[in-house]
């Protein structure tokens, strides 16, 4: 008897075990259930909240305005840039090295690598729109070493030769930039074309537009020099410049005469914008201090003097004024070869000649400008 009672309490026992275990398990996977579900639902919110990581993530509604996320990423891009502008200025109190520039370069690339992402193409705010052979590639690529200048590096030629393809295909040529960035493109040919200014006009009333100006003498024999080496067969400086040199009748149908003219040209562009919307660049000045010229530009742009003397080294090879190395490169940035280029030699007699021609129409602009460039 008491052995089936021991028997049946085993059996029992092993009975409760079972159920026991079985209810635990369901409790267990229950909650294993429960807390999945709830971790699945939980990334998918985040998901929907986090900045979309497709190349194309700046998309329509992102160049209207720049959602939550990117205003956030482009805050804390633009923040470490301004750390690293912080710690620049401190360093560049104690040590001016060939390298200085480098933390702006650096800076710049942060920045770039957010606008490429983020960034609007804009219409222009400025304009070099000349003079040829005056300078307006050395100022070019000098403004753009600055982080809130994005800058179109070609000549797009828009309001001279194709102003019939529309603002449309003008603005796709240009860098995106931010909303505190300044677009600017370069085509010194617009300075010498009639329309230019009253189709830059339309485009808008307040574009800011930079004029780089040379003693006319020396940049017609710069430009001769330019055409003489693409065209090696062209008739003499001498025999372009003038129509009769004995009488001193000198040619202002020849394009490098004409451009020179500047008080000519000048006078078609007040008639659409005012004399404050024009800074003009003396080349002279650009050459022997870069620094200052480049530091005027800013100010006339509404932008920080960040490019000074630090930034630039004079080589003498080329005799012109080159950016030093930053240290993202093994070279120093100098103009190409085309630039600083040997003039042709042109006698000293047909020079004065040429400088008695210009001194009357160089006098009107001086007095136009009020700047005198000293060319006479």
């Amino acid at each position: 008897m008491a052995h089936r009672l021991l028997s049946s309490t085993n059996r029992f026992s092993a009975r409760f075990a079972f159920m026991f275990t079985v209810s635990l398990s369901c409790t267990y996977l229950c909650y294993s259930i429960i807390f999945c579900r709830s971790t699945i639902m939980t990334d998918q919110a985040y998901q929907g909240k986090r900045c979309p990581p497709s190349k194309n993530a700046g998309g329509k509604k992102l160049l209207e305005k720049l959602d939550h996320c990117a205003s956030l990423e482009v805050r804390s891009a633009l923040d470490e840039s301004g750390a690293q502008r912080r710690s620049s200025d401190l360093h560049g109190q104690n040590k001016v090295t060939a390298s200085s520039g480098s933390h702006w370069a650096d800076m710049k690339l942060s920045n770039m690598s957010v606008v490429q992402k983020y960034g609007n193409k804009k219409l222009p705010n400025a304009l070099i729109v000349g003079v040829k052979k005056g300078g307006t590639r050395a100022v070019l690529e000098f403004i753009r070493i600055h982080p809130d200048v994005r800058a179109l590096g070609t000549e797009p030629h828009f309001f001279d030769r194709n102003y019939d393809r529309g603002l449309d295909w003008y603005r796709g040529l240009m860098p995106r930039t931010l909303d505190s960035q300044i677009t600017l493109e370069k085509t010194p040919s617009y300075f010498v074309t009639r329309e230019a200014p009253r189709r830059i006009s339309s485009m808008s009333h307040e574009t800011k537009l930079i004029v780089v100006v040379r003693n006319p003498v020396t940049r017609a024999i710069s430009d001769y020099t330019q055409t003489l080496s693409k065209k090696p067969d062209i008739p003499t400086f001498e025999e372009l410049a003038f129509k009769n040199r004995s009488l001193g009748l000198v040619d202002t149908s020849w394009n490098a005469i004409r451009i020179g003219m500047y008080i000519l040209h000048l006078e078609n562009w007040l008639q659409y914008f005012r004399l404050s919307q024009i800074h003009f660049v003396s080349g002279e000045r650009l050459i022997t201090d870069p620094a200052g010229e480049m530091g005027r530009v800013q100010d006339f742009l509404g932008l920080k003097r960040i490019i000074t003397d630090k930034h630039f080294y004079f080589n003498r090879t080329k005799g012109f004024p080159c950016l030093k190395k930053p240290e993202s490169s093994s070279q120093p940035r100098c103009l190409g070869k085309s630039k600083g280029r040997t003039h042709v030699q042109i006698d000293e007699e047909v020079i004065e000649q040429l400088q008695e021609f210009y001194r009357p129409f160089n006098i009107k602009f001086y007095e136009t400008v009020g700047q005198d460039f000293k060319w006479d």
